[in-house]
């Protein structure tokens, strides 16, 4: 597969950013073929832990996916589902792990947010 460069924006709603707003949005270019996971580390994206580093056993790197971008994943299969279960922070409608989440072109613009812990 050809690695093409995206955008993905993490929001955190707990997080101040340095105008002392309430929120923060960290826009960033990643490159396709890898985990949302991998990115947001590549990208030192605050709020996502990855305690495990993509093994599918801790959680930690649990996001919400924002719309119409969680309608454009795959299903999240049973171990997913099993970890959303014990996050930190409660597991919503659009609740993933990001380790499970392979970035492809067609995730351009992806927008998520970001629980307010991980553990």
């Amino acid at each position: 597969m050809t690695q093409t460069t995206i955008a993905i924006t993490f929001i955190a709603n707990y997080l101040e950013d340095t105008r002392g707003s309430d929120h923060f949005s960290h826009k960033v270019q990643v490159e396709t073929g890898q985990s949302l996971m991998q990115a947001a580390s590549q990208a030192s994206v605050k709020g996502i832990e990855a305690d495990c580093g993509g093994m599918l056993s801790c959680g930690t790197c649990h996001v919400m996916v924002r719309e119409p971008w969680a309608s454009h994943l795959p299903e999240p299969d049973a171990e997913e589902l099993a970890l959303l279960e014990f996050t930190a922070t409660p597991r919503q409608p659009t609740s993933r792990l990001s380790c499970q989440i392979i970035l492809t072109p067609a995730l351009d613009g992806l927008t998520l947010d970001l629980p307010a812990t991980q553990h």
